[in-house]
Protein backbone atom coordinates (compact mmCIF):
# COMPACT_ATOMS: atom_id res chain seq x y z
CA UNK A 1 0.00 0.00 0.00
CA UNK A 2 1.12 3.27 -1.31
CA UNK A 3 0.75 7.17 0.38
CA UNK A 4 -1.37 9.84 -1.26
CA UNK A 5 0.90 12.92 -1.14
CA UNK A 6 -0.81 16.23 -1.34
CA UNK A 7 0.81 20.01 -2.66
CA UNK A 8 -0.40 23.26 -2.02
CA UNK A 9 1.09 25.00 -4.82
CA UNK A 10 2.85 28.38 -4.06
CA UNK A 11 5.36 30.95 -6.54
CA UNK A 12 7.57 30.68 -3.33
CA UNK A 13 6.50 27.46 -1.11
CA UNK A 14 4.92 24.55 -1.47
CA UNK A 15 3.04 22.84 1.51
CA UNK A 16 3.33 19.41 1.47
CA UNK A 17 1.21 16.40 3.49
CA UNK A 18 0.75 12.78 3.12
CA UNK A 19 -1.28 10.26 4.52
CA UNK A 20 -0.98 7.13 6.38
CA UNK A 21 -0.49 4.09 5.11
CA UNK A 22 -3.81 3.08 5.11
CA UNK A 23 -4.92 6.51 3.24
CA UNK A 24 -7.18 7.40 6.51
CA UNK A 25 -5.40 10.48 8.37
CA UNK A 26 -3.95 13.17 6.38
CA UNK A 27 -0.16 14.54 8.03
CA UNK A 28 1.19 18.16 7.35
CA UNK A 29 4.71 16.74 6.30
CA UNK A 30 6.68 20.20 5.52
CA UNK A 31 6.89 23.55 3.16
CA UNK A 32 9.66 23.33 0.75
CA UNK A 33 11.13 26.27 -1.25
CA UNK A 34 9.22 25.89 -5.05
CA UNK A 35 12.27 26.22 -6.94
CA UNK A 36 13.75 23.10 -4.74
CA UNK A 37 10.69 21.18 -4.89
CA UNK A 38 11.32 18.74 -7.47
CA UNK A 39 14.81 17.38 -5.44
CA UNK A 40 12.68 17.61 -2.23
CA UNK A 41 10.19 15.15 -4.57
CA UNK A 42 12.29 12.71 -6.18
CA UNK A 43 14.21 11.62 -2.69
CA UNK A 44 10.56 11.49 -0.69
CA UNK A 45 9.20 9.46 -3.34
CA UNK A 46 12.38 7.38 -3.74
CA UNK A 47 12.23 6.99 0.26
CA UNK A 48 8.54 6.50 0.52
CA UNK A 49 5.72 4.63 -1.69
CA UNK A 50 3.41 7.32 -3.27
CA UNK A 51 0.44 6.18 -4.80
CA UNK A 52 -0.85 9.31 -5.89
CA UNK A 53 -0.14 12.85 -6.04
CA UNK A 54 -3.21 15.29 -5.21
CA UNK A 55 -2.58 19.35 -5.83
CA UNK A 56 -4.61 21.39 -4.90
CA UNK A 57 -7.14 23.84 -7.75
CA UNK A 58 -7.49 27.22 -7.17
CA UNK A 59 -11.12 27.87 -8.14
CA UNK A 60 -13.08 31.52 -7.96
CA UNK A 61 -16.42 31.74 -6.56
CA UNK A 62 -17.72 30.79 -9.80
CA UNK A 63 -16.13 27.24 -10.32
CA UNK A 64 -14.04 28.90 -12.71
CA UNK A 65 -10.17 28.40 -12.51
CA UNK A 66 -8.11 30.73 -10.73
CA UNK A 67 -5.30 33.50 -11.88
CA UNK A 68 -2.91 31.38 -9.72
CA UNK A 69 -3.59 28.16 -12.68
CA UNK A 70 -1.46 29.77 -14.66
CA UNK A 71 1.52 28.95 -12.77
CA UNK A 72 0.17 25.61 -11.77
CA UNK A 73 0.16 24.33 -15.29
CA UNK A 74 3.60 23.98 -16.00
CA UNK A 75 4.27 22.77 -12.57
CA UNK A 76 1.71 19.59 -13.42
CA UNK A 77 3.71 19.27 -16.94
CA UNK A 78 6.91 19.00 -15.37
CA UNK A 79 5.38 16.65 -12.23
CA UNK A 80 4.05 14.23 -14.28
CA UNK A 81 7.33 14.10 -16.59
CA UNK A 82 9.65 13.74 -13.57
CA UNK A 83 6.59 11.01 -12.41
CA UNK A 84 5.10 9.13 -15.17
CA UNK A 85 4.17 6.01 -12.61
CA UNK A 86 2.38 8.45 -10.18
CA UNK A 87 -1.21 9.61 -10.97
CA UNK A 88 -1.77 13.25 -10.14
CA UNK A 89 -5.52 14.34 -9.24
CA UNK A 90 -6.77 17.69 -8.21
CA UNK A 91 -8.80 18.61 -5.42
CA UNK A 92 -10.50 22.02 -5.08
CA UNK A 93 -8.43 24.04 -2.70
CA UNK A 94 -11.04 27.16 -2.38
CA UNK A 95 -10.49 28.98 1.72
CA UNK A 96 -8.42 26.14 2.60
CA UNK A 97 -5.69 28.96 3.57
CA UNK A 98 -8.39 30.50 5.64
CA UNK A 99 -9.37 27.29 6.93
CA UNK A 100 -5.65 27.24 8.05
CA UNK A 101 -5.31 30.25 10.05
CA UNK A 102 -8.55 29.79 11.71
CA UNK A 103 -7.21 26.12 12.55
CA UNK A 104 -4.00 28.06 13.59
CA UNK A 105 -6.26 30.36 16.34
CA UNK A 106 -8.08 27.11 17.56
CA UNK A 107 -5.41 25.40 18.36
CA UNK A 108 -4.28 28.29 20.61
CA UNK A 109 -0.98 29.19 18.52
CA UNK A 110 0.38 32.98 19.60
CA UNK A 111 -0.10 35.54 16.98
CA UNK A 112 3.65 35.88 16.30
CA UNK A 113 3.44 31.72 14.99
CA UNK A 114 0.27 32.65 12.85
CA UNK A 115 2.49 34.66 11.21
CA UNK A 116 4.57 31.83 9.87
CA UNK A 117 3.37 31.30 6.07
CA UNK A 118 4.97 28.45 5.61
CA UNK A 119 3.14 26.83 8.27
CA UNK A 120 -0.14 27.98 6.56
CA UNK A 121 0.74 26.30 3.58
CA UNK A 122 1.62 22.92 5.41
CA UNK A 123 -1.78 23.06 7.01
CA UNK A 124 -3.59 24.42 4.14
CA UNK A 125 -1.96 20.85 2.02
CA UNK A 126 -3.12 18.74 5.03
CA UNK A 127 -6.76 19.78 4.84
CA UNK A 128 -6.96 19.64 0.87
CA UNK A 129 -5.77 16.12 1.29
CA UNK A 130 -8.12 15.60 4.08
CA UNK A 131 -10.70 16.68 2.02
CA UNK A 132 -9.54 14.75 -0.91
CA UNK A 133 -9.79 11.46 1.28
CA UNK A 134 -13.12 12.45 1.95
CA UNK A 135 -14.23 11.24 -1.65
CA UNK A 136 -12.84 8.02 -1.70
Amino acid sequence: MGKILAIDYGEKRIGLAVTDDMKMIAFGLTTVATSEIFDYLSDYILKEKVETIVVGEPKQMDNTASESELHIAPFLVKLAEKFPSVPIKRHDERFTSKMAFQTMIDSGLKKKHRKNKALIDEISATIILQDFLKTL
